[in-house]
């Protein structure tokens, strides 16, 4: 795809800002072709988790800023948003770390209700997003922090 620009995914407006929302939620792994440069490693440049205690998230982060921590209702599952993707700017959509294929295969496409036990700071995540910003995903994200806040 030498030379071809690839358009930003379908802008939808953003959910309330509420402890408790209901999420279109997919899945990813570090072993997908899109991911294989950053290996598993987070656009934090930490560690993808997928622990007892934490798992690692991606997401829009105007919406759920880098540090968010949630818990998914359905499952007791703990995330921590760690992560952007290019399909997530300016979408509703969180995309859950799964530690292997068949475990994204299997998580698949859900809608989920999630708790927000705590919210990331957006202007750190704008901090983080700076050094990147030539990207048409991160200038999404980065106009739409200096909107919301």
């Amino acid at each position: 795809m030498t030379g071809c620009i690839r358009s930003l995914p379908r802008y939808e407006e953003p959910l309330p800002r509420t402890r408790i929302q209901s999420v279109r939620t997919t899945a990813y792994t570090h072993s997908e072709r899109d991911h294989r440069r950053y290996g598993a490693l987070s656009a934090l440049g930490t560690p993808l988790r997928y622990d007892r205690k934490i798992h690692s998230a991606a997401a829009d982060w105007a919406r759920w800023p880098a540090g968010t921590l949630f818990r998914i209702q359905e499952t007791g599952a703990i995330c921590q948003v760690d992560d952007y993707g290019w399909a997530l700017a300016g979408r509703n959509t969180i995309d859950l770390y799964q530690p292997s294929r068949s475990e994204m295969c299997r998580w698949g496409v859900r809608r989920v209700h999630i708790e927000v036990l705590h919210w990331g700071d957006p202007w750190e995540s704008y901090r983080r997003l700076k050094p990147v910003r030539k990207y048409r995903h991160i200038q999404r994200m980065m106009r739409e922090i200096r909107e919301f806040y």
